[in-house]
C-alpha cells in the first residue's frame, strides 16, 4: 500500500502527480485510476509462482502504529527494541510529520529482514501494506465537508508479479476483507485522519519540535505513551474517568486510538478534551515537565 495524503478540494490533480512522482522510483506500473471498493481485479499469490516473495525485495514500506504494535508484540520486543532494531524514522513529504519505515537487510536484494525463500515470517501479523498488494491506498485530506471522506484505490502491476495472470476475481471490498486490511484501516483511522489534517494545512505552516516528539511517541511507541499517561498526572489533568483509564492500561489498540484522538485536540484544536484548571495551576506552581523523554 503507498498512503496519498491528497487534498479535497483537487484529488485528480493531486493523485496524478503523486503517482507520476512515484512511477519514476519504482519499477511496477501504477494505473493513475481510482478505485471503488466494488472494483473488480484478477490475482492470486501462491508458493508454486516463480515470483514468489520478489514483492518483498527492494521496497520502502511505511509502517503504521497498529503495524507496529502487532509486529512488535509477536517478536516479543518493547517499542523501542523493535524500533531500534527494525525501523528508520522519517519525516513525511510535505506533511513535516515523522512517519516510521521498515529497515530492510543490507544485501544486494534489499530485501524485507522477515521474508524467506519459502514466505514471511511473521505473516499473520504482517504490515498493511503487503495485505494490501496489490493495490494501493489513498487517503483525502480532511475537510468537515467533504462528501468523501473513505479515500480510494488503485491497482498496482509490476512486470514480475505471475500473480496478475492468474484467473481469482476480486472486488477490492473482497481483498481488504480476505487480508484482514480492512480491519488495520479501523484501527489506523485516526492516524490517518491526523496525516491528512496536517497535510491540508498550507506547506509554511510547521509544527514545533515539541508537537512532532508528541505525535512520534502517541503514534509509533506506545510502551512510552503509556508511561506518559499513567506515570504523571495527565489522568487528572484531563479528567478522563476511571473505566476509561482502565481500558486503556490493560488494552494497547485503545490506548492508541485515545492518543490519536488527544492528538487532534493538541494539534489542531478538533475533539472534546478538556483541562482540569487546578491541576494545571499546580502543575504550573511546581514548574513541572510531563512530556514523554
Amino acid at each position: 500500500m503507498i498512503l496519498y495524503f491528497c487534498q479535497a478540494q483537487d484529488t485528480k490533480h493531486c493523485f496524478e502527480k503523486r503517482i507520476n512522482m512515484e512511477q519514476s522510483k519504482m519499477t511496477g506500473q501504477i494505473s493513475p485510476i481510482k478505485l471503488s471498493l466494488d472494483s473488480t481485479f484478477t490475482f492470486e499469490c501462491r508458493k508454486d509462482l516463480s515470483c514468489f516473495t520478489s514483492c518483498c525485495r527492494d521496497i520502502n514500506i511505511i509502517l503504521t502504529p497498529y503495524d507496529i504494535i502487532r509486529m512488535k508484540n509477536r517478536l516479543n520486543l518493547s517499542s523501542d527494541e523493535f524500533l531500534a532494531i527494525y525501523t528508520i524514522p522519517q519525516l513525511l513529504d510535505k506533511t513535516d510529520l515523522p512517519v516510521i519505515t521498515l529497515k530492510m537487510l543490507e544485501d544486494e536484494e534489499n530485501a524485507c529482514p522477515f521474508v524467506r525463500e519459502d514466505g514471511c515470517l511473521i505473516y499473520s501479523d504482517r504490515p498493511v501494506t503487503c495485505r494490501y498488494y496489490p493495490l494501493g491506498s489513498g487517503t483525502l485530506a480532511h475537510k468537515d465537508d467533504a462528501d468523501d471522506q473513505q479515500g480510494f484505490f488503485f491497482f498496482i502491476n509490476e512486470s514480475h508479479c505471475k500473480g496478475f495472470e492468474e484467473t481469482c476475481n476480486w472486488t477490492v471490498r473482497d481483498w481488504r476483507n480476505d487480508q484482514d486490511a480492512s480491519s488495520f484501516d479501523e484501527i489506523n483511522s485516526g492516524w490517518y485522519d491526523l496525516m491528512v489534517m496536517k497535510r491540508s494545512f498550507p506547506p509554511t505552516l510547521h509544527l514545533t519540535e515539541k508537537a512532532k516528539h508528541l505525535f512520534f511517541i502517541a503514534s509509533y511507541n506506545i510502551d512510552k505513551f503509556k508511561r506518559f499517561i499513567f506515570e504523571s498526572d495527565f489522568i487528572k489533568l484531563y479528567d478522563v474517568d476511571k473505566n476509561t483509564a482502565e481500558e486503556m492500561r490493560e488494552d494497547e489498540i485503545k490506548l492508541f486510538k485515545f492518543g490519536q484522538e488527544w492528538l487532534k485536540w493538541v494539534l489542531f484544536k478538533k475533539g472534546d478534551f478538556s483541562v482540569n484548571a487546578e491541576i494545571a495551576a499546580q502543575r504550573q506552581n511546581k514548574s513541572t515537565q510531563t512530556d514523554p523523554q
